[in-house]
């Protein structure tokens, strides 16, 4: 079994960087890693086309530059998309849409080995990450057990049983999704809004007087700050497809200017 690189940060209570893609192109990883600034990357597979065959070359791509890699999934079908992307090799699932402690329960288990103590639903398979060692040797149990499970905070419900979900075996970070909370509430398209600022606070706050750190997501370095006071140590940083998007509108809008004035 390869070592779980976002697993041993977070034993070792480091502090972690990671940074989002859209992309299934393995080379985009490859520059990520050529950087030497990242200790994993996010696949949002939530919101792009992919196939198995993608998730087993991305983690290629990954272990050449000692990157960890994580997948954002659909709450349907969570437990799939999870357990074949671990095949492939990510140490880390990020589990979107829970409402409530039980379907939180639910993810966290997808993900968990079929034993005794346990009680997972993640049986033995012959996938990338145990070939050769097809039986479901200890290390095998281990290694499921090493596999780092987050939970997004984005439904009215995860939040009114925040303390509860925050309490399940098996959780090992969060995340607030903003978007996702102020549409379940009746606010959509105002994440930035006094209110609902005050709610992710709460969020933040509550985890890590519990014990179980957030990840917050942001744009930029100086974005940070505010987190880091609040006593955030793990965050993930923009998006391929929103950096392109960015350079391209500036780009083009500034040669734009400067042809037709020309």
């Amino acid at each position: 079994m390869r070592k779980n690189k976002l697993r041993e940060l977070l034993n070792n209570n480091q502090p972690t960087i990671a940074t989002h893609i859209h992309s299934t192109w393995p080379s985009v990883i490859e520059a990520i890693g050529h950087t030497g600034m990242f200790d994993y990357v996010e696949f949002v597979a939530e919101y792009v086309p992919f196939d198995l065959y993608d998730l087993d070359n991305m983690c290629r791509a990954a272990e050449l530059y000692d990157l960890g890699m994580m997948i954002k999934v659909d709450y349907e079908p969570h437990r799939f998309l999870a357990q074949r992307a671990v095949g492939s090799g990510f140490g880390s699932v990020l589990f979107a849409d829970c409402h409530n402690v039980e379907e939180a329960r639910e993810c966290i288990l997808s993900v968990r080995p079929d034993t005794p103590e346990d009680g997972g639903s993640f049986g033995v398979g012959t996938r990338r990450h145990t070939y050769m060692g097809y039986g479901g040797s200890p290390d095998y149990v281990q290694a499921l057990r090493d596999v780092v499970v987050v939970l997004m905070i984005e439904k009215k419900g995860a939040v009114e049983q925040l303390e509860e979900i925050l309490a399940l075996p098996g959780l090992d970070m969060i995340q607030w999704g903003g978007s996702d909370y102020s549409m379940s509430v009746g606010k959509a398209g105002q994440r930035q809004s006094d209110e609902i600022r005050e709610i992710e606070r709460y969020v933040f706050e509550t985890a890590i007087k519990r014990g179980i750190p957030p990840r917050a997501e942001i744009a930029t370095p100086a974005q940070a700050e505010y987190y880091l006071e609040m006593g955030v140590r793990h965050f993930c940083m923009n998006t391929d497809l929103f950096i392109l998007y960015q350079w391209w509108k500036e780009n083009g809008q500034t040669l734009r200017r400067m042809v037709e004035s020309a």
